[in-house]
């Protein structure tokens, strides 16, 4: 979809969703208050299993779309519409399936905000790029990948809540890593209930020479 005005948008997204941007955003931020007094009141019953792995990437490159101002998914769906997914699902060639992500500053275009959403190419890569898409390249990286355990397709919002809780009292320096957040994007996966959640963030070995 392209969008020609705010209230084009708002239509399309309240289609989707049963609310418009801001309903949403209210909904959101309190569920996301409930959610977290739940945890703090039901402690480690509340906690499942996450996997956590290191994977290397390799130098790739990224076809992405940048956005003026986004921090996040919605916000980013606002400024630039809710097809991005779709297109770079299509783009031939591609390493993974599609990812969001958050750029360091040294990976952000001028003007651009910190979220965009993105596919992984090869660095030979020379297939067509969608008209308003952006090449960029990206450094070889270690990445910490968490993923939860498979959830209700209704509760992905508990399970992004519950692995963002682990992620934020995680210590890498346990396991001989460190974050590294200015070696690449920090990116999600799409929320599947059959696979569970998936996070991942740039880590570097301790002490590496």
């Amino acid at each position: 979809f392209v969008f020609d005005s705010h209230e084009g948008f708002t239509r399309a997204f309240s289609k989707q969703f049963g609310m418009n941007p801001s309903e949403f955003r209210k909904a959101l931020a309190a569920y996301h208050e409930r959610a977290s007094q739940y945890s703090r009141q039901e402690g480690e019953n509340k906690m499942q299993t996450v996997f956590v792995q290191v994977v290397e990437r390799t130098k790739r490159k990224a076809v992405v779309k940048f956005a003026h101002k986004a921090t996040e998914y919605f916000s980013y769906c606002e400024e630039v519409g809710c097809d991005v997914w779709d297109t770079l699902s299509s783009i031939e060639g591609a390493l993974n399936e599609p990812i969001g992500m958050w750029m360091p500053e040294k990976l952000r275009r001028q003007g651009s905000g910190e979220y965009v959403q993105g596919v992984e190419v090869p660095m030979d890569f020379a297939g067509p790029v969608p008209e308003g898409f952006d090449v960029i390249e990206l450094e070889p990286c270690k990445m910490m990948v968490f993923q939860g355990p498979p959830f209700d397709e209704e509760k992905f919002e508990d399970a992004i809540t519950d692995l963002w809780e682990v992620m934020k009292t995680y210590d890498p320096m346990l396991y001989g890593y460190q974050w590294a957040d200015d070696d690449g994007p920090r990116f999600q996966l799409a929320p599947m209930g059959y696979r569970g959640y998936i996070e991942a963030r740039p880590v570097r070995e301790l002490n590496k020479r």
